[in-house]
């Protein structure tokens, strides 16, 4: 039997730490992370103590989904939420072991995040006012999640000693606390300049900070603020598209493959561990080379 009974020690707190990854770093909607909640809330009733190490209560859980019926769809999902959650929970320290990969569960399908078409990154990274002062912060914030595919975490947690404008690259703290060059075109150089020598010296003044984005009050911008200001010049470029700062660096990604960039490459500037994640980006590619081919050649 499961330990169903059994308090969860650090458990429920890992599975709200994750869920905020979800919404801020992933940006993903609030109906899909309830769905990751109530999917983690029912394998936590397997969980019991041994989660961070025994591969016991994911068995039971999938045992459980299995025995009362749960379509082959339903099983895939529910495993993929709970396999997301692991690689959370180890990258971050809570778990002590690859439970997942111990488990033969239900595969769960390939994910391919959204990429925007180039024309639709241009609308956006234009959209706010060059004239104004949040419009001129927004503008260099916007460029830079593109044009160096930045976490959301990374662009706010970000220094000033760590932008090395006359060499137009950024040193990035990623996951892990490792660090990595990226550098940056030269739009991004230009806006970065103009909203530092200017709304940011007016902004910090009185109130000196490490930070490179920071608010009017000259406080360092949040995560939530960045995801608010996204869907903001979004919807006023007429994109119609469900944008998040995590699109961009997906965007990042795709058009340089899709540019012809080795996957090496692409692998150090986006910061992956692994080149697994990395090749994720191929599937995408191979998918909009199919998409493309479909609606442009005349006998598709």
């Amino acid at each position: 039997m499961h330990e169903a009974a059994v308090p969860a020690t650090g458990l429920d707190a890992a599975i709200d730490a994750f869920l905020v990854e979800l919404r801020v770093e992933r940006g993903l909607s609030p109906l899909t992370i309830a769905a990751y909640r109530r999917d983690l809330a029912q394998f936590a009733e397997h969980a019991g103590r041994r989660w961070r190490d025994d591969p016991q209560p994911l068995l039971d859980f999938v045992a459980a989904l299995q025995r009362g019926g749960a379509k082959g769809s339903t099983q895939a999902r529910k495993s993929a939420a709970v396999r997301s959650f692991y690689a959370f929970a180890l990258r971050e320290g809570y778990a002590t072991r690859d439970v997942p990969a111990l488990v033969d569960a239900p595969r769960p399908g390939s994910y391919l995040p959204d990429v925007l078409e180039p024309d639709d990154v241009a609308r956006i990274l234009d959209a706010p006012p060059a004239d104004d002062d949040i419009g001129v912060r927004d503008r260099a914030i916007l460029e830079l999640l593109y044009a160096c595919g930045l976490r959301v975490s990374e662009l706010v947690g970000l220094d000033t000693d760590r932008v090395d404008l006359p060499n137009a690259q950024v040193r990035v703290i990623g996951k892990g606390n490792k660090e990595r060059r990226v550098p940056m075109g030269e739009e991004a150089r230009e806006r970065l300049h103009r909203y530092r020598s200017g709304p940011r010296q007016a902004w910090t003044g009185a109130r000196p900070t490490p930070a490179v984005f920071v608010n009017t009050r000259g406080k360092r911008m949040s995560r939530e603020s960045v995801w608010r200001l996204v869907k903001r010049w979004t919807e006023a470029s007429g994109v119609s598209e469900r944008v998040t700062p995590h699109t961009f660096r997906h965007s990042f990604a795709t058009h340089l493959l899709e540019g012809g960039a080795d996957l090496r490459v692409v692998q150090a500037l986006l910061g992956h561990a692994s080149i697994s994640t990395t090749q994720l980006y191929t599937h995408l590619t191979g998918e909009r080379v199919r998409e493309v081919y479909a609606r442009a050649h005349p006998r598709a």
